[in-house]
């Protein structure tokens, strides 16, 4: 069966750190780019970041980019992402999602499989 289960969240406050991980099983991880995204109440599910699974070439959303950090490590079939100087409005609950584009794609119905989600609550 495949599985993604995504873990690392927790309560913090505002200039706190985390760190997700998302560890994959049951389909050729090496050939899927990865990408979480996040969904906060209320509001619609949005891409943070995204890792190739060829080059590991990073994407970021604005606000992510340079507090968030993704790396991947193929041998553990996992994918990290270290969250740094969160804010309240990173509150969400995130998920890892894979993907067969090598680049991965900011649409969530492009991607295959997708984990049960971790909540990450940012208090200020």
């Amino acid at each position: 069966d495949v599985q993604l289960q995504a873990s690392g969240g927790g309560l913090v406050q505002a200039d706190g750190s985390l760190r997700l991980s998302c560890v994959a099983s049951g389909f050729t991880f090496d050939d899927y780019a990865i990408a979480w995204f996040r969904q906060a109440p209320g509001k619609e599910r949005e891409g943070v970041s995204c890792i190739a699974s060829s080059d590991h070439k990073t994407y970021y959303r604005n606000s992510a980019k340079c507090r968030f950090t993704f790396s991947r490590d193929d041998a553990k079939n996992t994918v990290y992402l270290q969250m740094n100087s969160l804010k309240p409005g990173d509150t969400a609950v995130y998920y890892c999602a894979a993907n067969t584009n090598p680049r991965g794609s900011p649409y969530l119905e492009s991607y295959d499989f997708w984990g049960q989600g971790t909540l990450v609550t940012v208090s200020s």
